[in-house]
């Protein structure tokens, strides 16, 4: 019978030794490396890769209080806004050493909630995301944790906002001066802040441009809502749609293709968040997003805030712009619902002409 020596795992003390430092230059430099030189964190984590040491997570955890975890919240992971913002965020929190656990509220502020108080035990802080939670209950969860907030406009903690204020008033611009005097803007859920803004910033500027302005809601912010309003968008007299975000257009796109309507030449679309814009048919007129940038701020933010153990009220906003693509052209001699009316052919989705596309640099 052979016995197999196995070799002891190296502890605190062998790293310690290797580089030249205390256990406590050692610890600090996994748990606390803001409080080291540069040069020592690197050497410190040189020496510990090389000998194969790995921190203990969850006693560094009990005697400081700190997981190495963030939480990221979200209302919808399968919207296409996200991932660029999750990927984001979640890169800048790796530069900084943190781990991302991801929660998916399905626009229920009551589960928004759950989850929240089954992550507040293992995370540091938090990135609230187009949060649905009231006021109330984000203050005090950022009595307990530190909180930053995308997309959700509340006094006294930091946050992110995209404000597409800009980009809705050049959208609305866009269509005036393609003739259009009647739109419908499909609203979002009632809880979003984008879509309170968005839904302001339309009415402002259809009464600027003497435009006719009607709203819908649109049960869900997705591809299946869009498609399911689009029955309700004929019956109006309108010749063209501004909607809550580039999912929904892409739903009323297909719903408009099924029902004949061949956009831009009898209706004109222009989405939100321009995550969608390349590869929808047409390519999608949008107002841009940024929110890639966001989910990095956002993270940047929480970063600063852990490290210097403190809670400000930093206001970042992202400013937006237009982005004129293929579903949008001059409007047509009358409403999509006297046009019905005439029962042209159903034809497939399309656009005559060249491809339209604005520099965004």
């Amino acid at each position: 019978m052979r016995t197999i020596k196995m070799n002891p795992s190296p502890t605190i003390s062998d790293v310690a030794k290797a580089a030249g430092v205390s256990t406590a230059t050692v610890s600090r430099a996994f748990s606390r490396p803001e409080m080291l030189r540069e040069e020592t964190v690197i050497q410190v984590r040189f020496h510990a890769t090389r000998l194969g040491y790995l921190p203990n997570l969850a006693a560094r955890a009990l005697s400081t209080g700190r997981q190495g975890n963030i939480a990221i919240v979200v209302p919808d992971i399968a919207n296409p806004f996200f991932p660029p913002l999750l990927k984001a965020a979640q890169t800048a929190a790796d530069l900084a050493g943190y781990s991302v656990f991801l929660g998916d509220s399905d626009e229920d502020p009551e589960r928004e909630q759950r989850l929240v108080n089954k992550l507040v035990m293992q995370v540091e802080g938090f990135i609230l995301a187009s949060s649905r939670m009231p006021n109330k209950q984000i203050l005090e969860l950022s009595e307990r944790q530190s909180v930053v907030l995308i997309n959700r406009d509340t006094p006294g903690l930091p946050r992110v906002l995209i404000d597409t204020v800009a980009g809705i008033n050049a959208a609305v611009a866009h269509l005036a001066e393609l003739g259009h005097r009647s739109l419908v803007y499909i609203s979002g859920p009632a809880a979003s802040w984008s879509d309170q803004q968005r839904r302001s910033a339309v009415s402002s500027a259809a009464v600027l441009h003497k435009m006719k302005l009607e709203s819908v809601h649109a049960r869900h912010p997705s591809f299946d809502a869009g498609r399911e309003i689009t029955s309700a968008v004929i019956g109006m007299d309108v010749t063209a749609a501004i909607t809550f975000d580039d999912f929904v257009a892409h739903g009323l796109l297909a719903g408009l293709a099924e029902q004949g309507v061949v956009v831009p030449r009898d209706f004109s679309v222009i989405g939100c968040d321009d995550v969608l814009g390349a590869s929808t048919y047409p390519a999608l007129t949008s107002v841009s997003a940024r929110c890639d940038e966001a989910g990095r701020m956002a993270a940047d933010l929480l970063m600063s805030n852990l490290q210097m153990d403190k809670r400000d009220d930093t206001r970042c906003l992202l400013e937006t712009w237009l982005v004129v693509r293929d579903t949008t052209a001059p409007a047509p001699d009358s409403s999509l619902s006297r046009a019905k009316k005439k029962a042209h052919p159903k034809s497939a989705i399309g656009t005559p002409g060249v491809m339209r596309m604005r520099s965004t640099v």
